[in-house]
């Protein structure tokens, strides 16, 4: 799995202060979306083990109280990148104790396959849906068009 950008403080995507990582690598390339950068999956650079501890160690950090972890890109629930979102959410809840796991995904959750419903029972919250810019709503919370839907699943 490749990386564009990791965030070891945020407070833009979810609640409270968070870790957030985009992804590689998008198959809806929707028009009008804002981080067309992350749409190739050769594009970024490698996710790392450095990197993955990096970032369990940011989450565990008590300097910087943060809240959980925010995955987003690209799509964290393109297929190539399935199996690597999947081991690194698993690592966040084994080792991360009270932090929550948000994703944002094109996909609906009608339409994910049985590998990315695997990812889906590890995680918080899902935000599904493709960005439809005649859809677009600046005032919407953690989306950016009101088709995409909030799923809280813990």
């Amino acid at each position: 799995m490749n990386i564009h950008q990791y965030y070891p403080v945020d407070i833009v995507n979810g609640p409270g202060t968070r870790c957030t990582l985009f992804v590689a690598g998008c198959e809806h390339q929707c028009p009008g979306c804002y981080n067309k950068s992350t749409w190739r999956l050769n594009s970024g650079v490698p996710m790392t083990l450095e990197m993955e501890e990096r970032l369990i160690h940011d989450l565990n950090d008590c300097r910087i109280p943060r809240q959980g972890l925010s995955l987003s890109g690209g799509d964290p629930l393109h297929p190539a990148n399935v199996a690597d979102v999947l081991r690194l959410v698993k690592r966040v809840r084994r080792q991360c104790h009270g932090k929550d796991i948000w994703l944002w995904t094109g996909y609906t959750l009608a339409q994910l396959t049985a590998q990315q419903q695997q990812v889906v029972a590890e995680i918080d919250v899902l935000i599904d849906g493709k960005f439809v810019a005649a859809l677009r709503d600046p005032m919407l919370p953690w989306r950016g068009s009101s088709n995409q839907v909030i799923h809280y699943l813990r």
